[in-house]
């Protein structure tokens, strides 16, 4: 019986974590560590013992990792509540209020168990943390001493023992107890006392007459000594009377407790501290209440234990919970150990290292449920019990059981320890699983990924935990699936990958195209391609896997050639010739079958169509007819890839092999075909659900019926539970000479025709009365019309099931013709060689059929399951369209019921988790009580029963049967294994705490009078260290103030180095004060002696900065700066708004070509436009203003008027500019007079008048052409007559024609 099932064998615990009672001198604690809520040792180096079995952790790596909710006590300098000599690490508790709340915990152990507080790296084997040694009482005045050393120790200086420093004392516990308080009386102190014979803690109880002074009721601890022997512990034995001890009174304690309130020793304060008070009453309820909810903590949505349930009986509520769950993606649920998974077929993201990380080690309910929590559940109970455990996977096809084995691989991947020796091993071991997955899964109408064969796999483990090794078994692959597939499905992955991601010359080696269309075997199912099937990435991972499970290259081309070559089989046609023979018109696919198997193709093609058969004396070989030609096709094809299919298994398994041949545990996982019911159900599927019959009778033997028949047997009271016992099936599938099995073997070798339908009607005359089978002749009326002719319908567990005879003979038989077995069994190819081999041929017995090999490596399965603890995982399938978030009650309630998970509900609801026997159980708890520790001289099960109401358990918590004692509740005997574990640590810490206590004293005393002497010596070399920095500091102040004083004396050994320093300084200042510009005229003053130097410096950095300004100029800018030099010389201080002008830059032209009429350019086109700007040009009679455009050519002034040349005035022609001396924008252009072709000078006004004429000055190359002018100018308008301009200034601008006929042009002053 699995330890975690109910009515597990004698000492087995049913809430995970206990197991069988191991001698406690067996025990290795490495630290505190619980299995429930509260304190646990944290520390690096230090791991809880591997073969405990009270929810303690097995650490991994050397380090203690820490679930949620446990903490760990953080060590703290403790004021002194031990005796004379005791540690800091081993007796203590906080000195100061703001340090109680942090050990309050420590003090309620103490108070509880007698147990000092312990710092998390504590060990028994002595390796503890390391206490500074803090001021002790001093001892009473009087002689003391010391303990005898053990005999033939070594005496050193003073007479100490030195064979006491050779390292740490191997003491392991043998007895830990836990006396009885309440018959103390009501308890009013503590005192911590410590006794030649052990270490005790002794309670001083007052309040009752009669209560003994000074007896012993928490904890007396004594150690047994294995080799090397422990030396003796120093003590001291005071002659006078001791120093009074440390009090703690109860009213201290209770307040000082609020982080214990989840701890397991709450339960138990409550005998200890009987305290009178209803606020403490009140939190001591509050502890109880605390706890118990801890341990029975509901999920928020739904339950996360089916146990929980309330209407556990109703498999609406079941259902409903479940949707729940799988609504807000929680796709796992317990019932009690078992784990009930939905295939959420969509990435969670719950399968992360941290997720691994997080349950190991944990208690099994500690944390939600989780496969992880199985996986480390297994693995844990292995190392504690060195015992071998299996875990089974079942569930319909497409319910998730391949992904979570594949998930329990990579936990044990990622969390066992491991060596770097025994990396390769699990990486072979998880890479198996691709290179399997591609040789043994299709795609089916349920199951992208469906595993066609069945696959069982031991991991081993060493004495340690770690993976060393692995062995695989596989079962019944379905070959027909090579030949055949159903509509919508695909052949196995590998022919698909290789064509995908096969490289061409492997291709071109094979002889195969890339389109698996072109291949018979591969596009009778019509779906050659699958969108969420990427096969050229998973041929990626399956090459990197042949290459790490040690596959060599020669390897690898016989297994591809062999994969080709059933590729080329499936091509293969046959046409029928006058006689009614087979013959193969083409014989290129037996060309290239010839040269990938290495055998002649003359012999393989008469092997095709030929068939030797062999008398007494001769052989004759004769023809074949077109459908046995065919068959022995198929045949071939599917003999091949199933053996291919072994040695590949078996290929694996010697790479995984561990040639060290100490005994190993090992975890063995069973990934094997879920029930299948399809439309069609053929022998492939009869043996798959015949293989889930077996293992739901295994599920029944293991839990249902040895549940209640151990009730009954214990005389326990309790309602029977009515579960369906499958055998009544397995018989009639597998009885021996009237099972369907033997019925089908018997039709095979019979002599005679046998056919499907014969093979019928024998079913129906030997087994139709059966009560579970069912044929259309023996089915009532109403269930005749569902069956077929040659059909039959088996009444399975799980449902009715039809299976169609067709075919049924041939598959069982599954025979390959001598002929064609002699081709292979010659074949070059070396993995054909050692799958076909040559004694096959002489062995002229009949071979087992499919079913017999199929029954028989099930019942050696189910051997090997029997002998292993099991653990279980259920997988469903909540749809048949492989949608997230789809939840099918019909199906899914189906799958409950064939699943026998409601009886295993309520046989778990009914039961009890845990049961042991009377005298296992006493011998391990007994020391929780004081009647029955040491030894109890009565019956087992009276001390059981006095033990159990000392620790106070409730009626409804137990049950007592005649031999064996019944925990209905996990968390009852969490607090008793927590209790347990308190009392088995006391005595490592009270060794330690004495041992570390003498070692320190006698270290201290050494290092405080070598520290006086290192202090001496110290001083002293500081002293003349000091002194001579001193001196050294005098002599360079001198120094520096003799050259201050000759600084300006001639250069000379006094002031050199002062010099040095002001040019030092001097230069080192001066970077920070460089002008930043050429305009930037500031230096940074110089001392005299440097004014030379400065100067020079100084030309340089101006120097520098020109060069680099001058550098940084572009051509156009250049341009620009050469135009505005032009208008320097012409308006500097003549014309007001100059100044203005100079930020703004010149541009090339104010009109772009495009606003300029085509027509004017067509009239300039043979002149290049060096600048164009808008202006108003005012006539010369009436000085009316009119928008026009002046542009500058290489040789003419045209003033235009839309489509119109108004004015040319070539550069010859002009006279000169004038403007006037304010800020108006008038300009006059002056042509000669002589000049008939001008009608006079052009009076215009323009926005960028400064631009403008410095444009035109620079085109016309003449000098001293502008005339800047104050007041009035005169314009000459035609031959004989002028025109006058005034220039005034006014508060606002204006141009007009005044009373005398002159153009007035008023400005607004601009202040200089």
């Amino acid at each position: 019986m699995p330890r975690d099932q109910p009515g597990g064998r004698d000492g087995a615990p049913g809430g995970r974590g206990f197991g069988l009672p191991v001698p406690l001198r067996k025990l290795r604690p490495r630290g505190l560590a619980r299995g429930g809520r509260g304190l646990r040792s944290g520390a690096r180096g230090a791991s809880t013992c591997r073969r405990h079995e009270g929810g303690a952790r097995a650490e991994r790596g050397g380090e203690a990792r820490r679930a949620p909710g446990l903490r760990a006590a953080p060590p703290c300098p403790a004021r002194r509540v031990s005796p004379p000599g005791a540690s800091a690490a081993g007796l203590g508790c906080p000195g100061s209020p703001d340090d109680r709340g942090e050990v309050a915990l420590a003090v309620a152990e103490a108070a509880v168990l007698g147990v000092p507080r312990r710092e998390p790296s504590a060990t028994v084997w002595g390796s503890g943390p390391r206490v500074r040694p803090r001021s002790r009482p001093s001892p009473p005045p009087g002689p003391r001493r010391r303990c005898p050393a053990p005999p033939g120790a070594r005496r050193g200086k003073g007479g100490a023992d030195l064979s006491r420093r050779r390292g740490p004392a191997r003491a392991e516990v043998s007895s830990v107890s836990l006396g009885g308080l309440d018959e103390f009386g009501p308890l009013e102190s503590l005192h911590f006392r410590r006794s030649n014979s052990g270490a005790s803690v002794a309670v001083i109880a007052s309040g009752e007459p009669g209560a003994p002074n000074g007896s012993e009721g928490v904890g007396d601890v004594r150690a047994k000594a294995r080799a090397p022997a422990p030396p003796q512990l120093p003590c001291r034995t005071w002659t006078s009377a001791p120093p009074p001890p440390t009090y703690l009174s109860p009213g201290e304690l209770l307040p000082l407790v609020p982080s214990m309130v989840s701890h397991p020793a709450a339960a138990l304060l409550r005998k200890v501290i009987p305290v009178a008070c209803p606020k403490e009453e009140v939190r001591r309820k509050h502890i109880r209440l605390h706890m118990e909810g801890a341990l029975t903590a509901r999920d928020k949505v739904g339950v996360q234990d089916f146990v929980l349930l309330d209407a556990y009986t109703s498999e609406s509520a079941f259902l409903d919970n479940l949707r729940k769950r799988f609504s807000k993606n929680l796709i796992y649920t317990y019932i009690g150990t078992l784990l009930v998974s939905v295939n959420p077929y969509q990435e969670l993201g719950i399968y992360t290292v941290s997720q691994m990380e997080l349950y190991q080690g944990v208690n099994f309910f500690e944390l939600p449920p989780h496969v992880y929590a199985i996986a480390d559940n297994a693995y844990r109970m292995m190392c504690s019990e060195l015992s071998n455990h299996f875990i089974l996977i079942s569930g319909e096809s497409g319910a998730g059981k391949t992904e979570a084995s594949k998930k329990i691989l990579q936990y044990f991947a990622v969390t066992c320890p491991m060596t770097q020796s025994l990396q390769i091993a699990r990486d072979r071991l998880l890479l198996s699983n691709p290179v399997l997955e591609a040789f043994g899964n299709a795609r089916t109408l349920r199951n992208d990924n469906s595993s066609r064969f069945g696959k069982y796999v031991d991991i081993q483990f060493d004495f340690q935990g770690i993976p060393v090794g692995g062995h695989i078994i596989s079962y019944l692959i379905e070959k027909s699936r090579v030949v055949y597939q159903n509509q919508g499905e695909r052949n196995f992955h590998i022919f698909y990958q290789l064509l995908a991601g096969g490289e061409e010359e492997r291709l071109a080696y094979l002889g195969l195209e890339r389109d698996p269309r072109l291949y018979k075997y591969l596009s009778q199912g019509h779906y050659a391609k699958e969108s969420s099937i990427n096969d050229k990435n998973d041929w990626k991972t399956v090459s990197s896997a042949f290459s790490v499970i040690d596959f060599t290259e020669a390897d690898l081309e016989n297994l591809f050639g062999i994969i080709a070559s059933v590729l080329h089989l499936g091509n293969i046609g046959f046409e029928e010739d006058d006689q009614g023979c087979a013959t193969i018109p083409d014989t290129s696919e037996i060309k290239w079958i010839a040269k990938l198997l290495g055998v002649h193709p003359s012999v393989l093609l008469e092997a095709l169509t030929h068939r030797k058969i062999e008398a007494k004396t001769e052989e004759v070989i004769c023809p074949l007819t077109l459908e046995l030609s065919v068959y022995a096709r198929d045949a071939m094809a599917k003999a091949v890839y199933g053996r291919t299919f072994t040695w590949l298994v078996n290929k694996i398994n010697s790479s995984l092999v561990n040639k060290d041949f100490t005994r190993k545990t090992v975890i063995g996982l069973l990934d094997i075909y879920g029930f299948e019911v399809f439309d069609k159900n053929g022998f492939e599927q009869f043996c798959i659900n015949y293989c889930n019959e077996k293992l739901q009778q295994l599920l029944i033997e293991r839990t249902l019926k040895a549940e209640q028949a151990e009730y009954e047997m214990e005389g326990i009271e309790w309602e029977p539970i009515q579960y369906f016992n499958n055998k009544i099936i397995c018989d009639l599938v597998e009885e021996r000479h009237k099972g369907i099995i033997s019925i089908l073997d018997e039709e095979c070798i019979r002599p005679g025709p046998a056919t499907d339908l014969s093979f019928l009607e024998k079913l129906e005359e030997k087994v139709g009365k059966h009560a579970h089978f069912e044929t259309r002749k023996l089915a009532g009326p109403k269930d005749r019309k569902g069956i077929g002719w040659m059909e039959f319908r088996l009444l399975h567990y799980a449902g009715e099931v039809t299976y169609c005879t067709k075919g049924f003979l041939e598959k069982n038989n599954d025979l390959l013709y001598r002929h064609l077995k002699e081709v292979l069994c010659k074949s070059k190819n070396v993995i054909l060689r050692e799958c076909f081999l040559l004694a096959e041929l002489e062995n002229r017995r009949r071979p087992p059929t499919v079913g017999t090999q199929f029954k028989n490596s099930l019942s050696s399965l189910l051997e090997i399951l029997i002998s292993k603890e099991p653990s279980y995982i259920r997988c469903i399938k909540p749809n048949d369209r492989k949608e997230p978030s789809k939840f099918d009650d019909f199906l899914i309630r189906h799958q409950i019921k064939y699943l026998g998970l409601m009886e295993h509900l309520r046989v778990r609801r009914a039961g009890f988790a845990y049961r042991r026997k009377y005298e296992h159980f006493l011998q391990r708890y007994k020391s929780l009580c004081p009647d029955t520790w040491p030894h109890w001289h009565g019956p087992p099960a009276e001390g059981v029963e006095r033990l159990i109401k000392y620790i106070g358990y409730k009626p409804e918590e137990y049950k007592l049967g005649k031999t064996k004692i019944f925990i209905r509740f996990p968390r009852t005997l969490f607090a008793t294994e927590d209790a347990f574990e308190f009392s088995k640590h006391q005595l490592v810490a009270r060794i330690q705490a004495t041992y570390k206590s003498c070692l320190g004293r006698r270290d201290y005393v050494k290092k405080r009078q070598a520290a006086i002497k290192l202090e001496a010596h110290w001083r002293g070399a500081l002293a003349r260290k000091a002194m001579k920095r001193r001196k050294w500091a005098v002599w360079i102040i001198r120094k520096f103030i003799k050259g201050f004083i000759s600084r300006n004396k001639p250069l000379c050994p006094d002031n050199e180095e002062f010099i040095e320093i002001v040019r030092k300084k001097y230069i080192l200042n001066l970077r920070y004060h460089l002008p930043k510009t050429v305009l930037d005229k500031s230096w940074l003053t110089p001392p005299g002696i440097l004014e030379n130097a400065s100067e020079l410096l100084r030309n340089m950095c101006v120097r520098n900065l020109v060069q680099r300004y001058c550098r940084g100029i572009t051509a156009e800018r250049k341009a620009m700066m050469q135009q505005k030099v032009v208008t320097s010389e012409i308006f500097r201080g003549k014309k007001d708004g100059y100044t203005e002008s100079l930020n703004q830059p010149f541009a090339n032209s104010r009109i772009d070509e495009g606003d300029i009429n085509p027509k004017v350019l067509q009239l300039i086109s043979n002149e290049k436009i060096q600048y164009g700007v808008p202006v108003i040009k005012y006539d010369r009679k009436g000085f009316k203003a009119r928008r026009r455009q002046l542009i500058l050519t290489q040789k003419a002034a045209y003033v235009v008027e839309l489509a119109k040349i108004k004015q040319k005035i070539e550069y010859s022609a002009l006279k000169g500019v004038s403007t006037s001396n304010l800020s108006d924008g008038i300009l006059v252009i002056h042509v000669s007079p002589e000049d008939n072709k001008q009608k006079g000078d052009a009076v215009l006004q323009c926005g960028h008048m400064f631009e403008a004429v410095t444009k035109l000055v620079m085109l016309v190359k003449k000098e001293n052409i502008v005339n800047v002018v104050q007041g009035s100018l005169q314009f000459y308008i035609s031959p004989g007559k002028e025109g006058t301009i005034v220039f005034n200034t006014g508060p606002e601008e204006r141009i007009y024609k005044d009373k005398n006929g002159q153009l007035t042009v008023v400005s607004v002053r601009r202040k200089s």
